[in-house]
């Protein structure tokens, strides 16, 4: 709306940016609003003043008789880091120019470049450098984070980022004084037209968040990345690996992006089912991993794009934009002929007892597999895709969203027939929401049998194409065995559950909601 009256509040907070390949975490803020997350770094800008390139200043220094220069430095050639300036000390030499800040990688010392000098060699020359002392220094936006005070903490640097065991300890250029981390007060009086600095965090990426999917993965394995995400755009952007320093906050920042990201889907879908007919449309759609079958261990998952609409069951490898993109799916299964299957790595596997209809089906997927929040859709001629979810409410989400897609689909179809035969002959088999079962010649058209679905008490199959069901006879109380074969036995059973799960939750929808797992996880959890 205009007024922005359902605006969410922004989210910020500080984390480290983690770097595979240096080892390096350095500090970041992360803006979170309804649409995009962005990524801040720091940096020092001019605010007034003359000033031809705040990316390098030169800055004199009077050594003062007590606090010396008034700082301490971390760092050097030999740790493959910069020398960056660690603490600033109040009211002392460094603080008092207003122009140098924790988180200053020195370039020069008196005119000589010192960008590959070792920490001792920096240490030497600014002991050795008289009175005044004239550094050039630039902000470094990515400093390992083991260089820099963490922000908001007084007090010496707590190490606890990747770079925890480097041997990287302040140097002070000072006798005495208490170490802060709060920005440099302003000189006393600061000489007219100089410039004047102050340490700001400036957006430096942003990534929309509409169709945009979450990584908790080390890229290709089960090992979860502990208290790190990354977060993919739909175009390919990525923040990179986000670090938080507590399992509270990354839990937090996770709960928070993806409702983000769910909001934005449920838009999509509403934009999309304007366009769409009564009888087509979506009912959920969100990214998945799906696990590859027969891949080596390098290659487990790769991501793809689910979606639930009108009578099918879509997998894409990316999402459909435009209402032509529907065409392009991957796979496209009919909702009555899926099984839908949660996969409990934290439970027994004798607590999913779906609606106590198997029906034969082979339940043989308990896959070895590190990963929590998976679950199977069981598809025709025995196959099955298997997938998992990054957070346990999009687990309960997808098994609430086939239920219901399954159960719509099964109602507006009402019926569904199959071809079979028995012994010879070619024979019809009705799947009837309000009758039951029916077999009928396909010729003739003479119903042979008619069972209602409270009368089928068992069924076996040979895992191919035959299959004996059971129904107790209402006036004899006797079980009639019926034996029929189908081109694709799964369909047709798979079909069997549906109706009769509708069925159930038809005249007992509690029952239903009983029945499912994930909701009682998460609402044990």
């Amino acid at each position: 709306c205009a007024t922005n009256c359902s605006a969410s509040p922004t989210k910020t907070g500080i984390a480290l940016l983690y770097d595979e390949v240096s080892e390096n975490a350095y500090d970041i803020r992360l803006k979170l609003t309804k649409e995009v997350l962005t990524i801040q770094k720091q940096d020092v800008v001019c605010v007034s003043g003359s000033d031809h390139s705040a990316n390098h200043r030169t800055v004199t220094l009077r050594r003062q008789p007590v606090g010396g220069l008034g700082l301490s430095i971390k760092g050097g050639a030999e740790h493959k880091v910069p020398v960056v300036v660690s603490k600033i000390f109040k009211d002392q030499a460094a603080d008092q120019t207003g122009m140098l800040f924790i988180g200053d990688a020195i370039i020069q010392v008196n005119g000589i470049n010192v960008e590959s000098a070792t920490h001792e060699e920096v240490v030497h020359l600014l002991r050795n450098a008289g009175d005044e002392v004239t550094i050039t220094v630039q902000y470094l936006r990515e400093a390992p984070s083991f260089l820099k005070l963490p922000l908001g903490s007084p007090g010496p640097s707590s190490d606890h980022s990747s770079g925890a065991s480097s041997p990287l300890f302040d140097s002070g250029l000072h006798l005495n004084g208490n170490s802060t981390n709060t920005a440099p007060s302003s000189p006393s009086s600061p000489i007219a037209n100089e410039p004047k600095y102050e340490k700001r965090w400036l957006d430096a990426l942003s990534v929309p968040l509409s169709m945009a999917r979450i990584s908790r993965y080390k890229t290709g394995t089960d090992k979860l990345r502990s208290n790190a995400f990354e977060v993919l755009a739909l175009d390919g952007v990525s923040t990179g690996i986000l670090q938080l320093y507590t399992a509270q906050e990354s839990a937090d920042w996770l709960r928070a992006i993806s409702t983000n990201i769910s909001d934005l889907t449920l838009q999509n879908m509403k934009m999309a089912n304007k366009c769409c007919s009564p009888s087509d449309q979506v009912i959920h759609m969100g990214w998945v991993n799906e696990r590859l079958e027969g891949t080596d261990s390098s290659q487990l998952y790769k991501f793809k794009f689910l979606a639930l609409k009108g009578s099918s069951f879509y997998i894409f490898s990316t999402p459909p934009v435009s209402t032509l993109d529907w065409v392009r799916a991957e796979k496209i299964y009919n909702l009555c002929e899926v099984l839908f299957k949660i996969h409990k790595l934290w439970l027994a596997d004798d607590c999913w007892l779906q609606a106590n209809l198997y029906l034969g089906i082979h339940q043989d997927l308990d896959l070895e597999d590190q990963r929590p929040y998976c679950f199977s859709v069981l598809v025709g001629h025995g196959k099955s895709h298997y997938f998992n979810v990054e957070l346990g409410n999009e687990l309960a989400v997808w098994e609430k969203s086939f239920q219901r897609a399954i159960f719509l689909e099964v109602q507006r179809t009402g019926s569904k027939t199959y071809v079979c035969s028995w012994q010879g002959d070619t024979l019809c088999f009705t799947i009837d929401f309000a009758l039951g079962f029916t077999c009928f010649d396909s010729k003739t058209k003479n119903v042979l049998w008619r069972f209602k679905f409270s009368q089928l008490k068992g069924s076996s199959d040979d895992g191919k194409t035959r299959v004996k069901l059971l129904f107790q006879n209402l006036d004899t109380k006797q079980i009639e065995t019926k034996e029929l074969e189908f081109q694709d036995l799964t369909a047709v059973l798979h079909c069997i559950h549906s109706f009769i799960a509708a069925k159930v939750a038809s005249v007992d929808p509690v029952f239903m909601d009983s029945q499912s797992i994930a909701r009682k996880y998460m609402y044990s959890n």
